[in-house]
């Protein structure tokens, strides 16, 4: 499925006045880990300013014992701390990744802010080398902007 339709499929969830925040997010997460083929794990970590940690909200694919992740602490701790969009196209190159699973090769986090504050981000996992481009970033942006409307 395109990106310009799964976008549109987005907003449609968003826009679902039957379902709530939570069931949203987790409509989001088991769309884009269904349709695009190269997202094998979707989630949605959430940030508790106060501890300094993110806690994992929805999610798509494999369970994770990464439940709660300090900030600072792998690629999702990163980004809660620089704000900005992380693609690691090799996980084994990073020193400062935690590993969900062996088979989880590439990652890209996006972060989520609400009125200009970061409050989680999307962290998506590919059991793919180098699985994210540029489009993947935007489109996940896109799909954060989204999902901000939520809270």
């Amino acid at each position: 499925m395109e990106f310009s339709e799964l976008k549109s499929n987005v907003e449609q969830i968003v826009k679902n006045t039957t379902l709530k925040r939570d069931e949203k997010l987790q409509a989001i997460c088991d769309l884009l880990q269904k349709e695009v083929l190269h997202y094998d794990w979707v989630g949605f970590y959430f940030a508790n300013q106060d501890s300094k940690t993110l806690h994992l909200g929805a999610f798509a694919g494999a369970p994770t014992e990464h439940i709660v992740i300090p900030f600072g602490k792998g690629i999702c701790g990163q980004v809660a701390v620089s704000n900005a969009n992380f693609i690691v196209p090799d996980v084994l190159a990073q020193d400062n990744y935690i590993a969900c699973s062996t088979t989880v090769k590439s990652e890209i986090v996006i972060p989520l802010f609400v009125h200009g504050e970061n409050i989680g981000q999307i962290d998506v996992d590919s059991h793919h080398i180098d699985a994210f481009t540029d489009e993947d970033a935007k489109f996940l942006e896109e799909v954060n902007l989204q999902v901000a409307g939520l809270f």
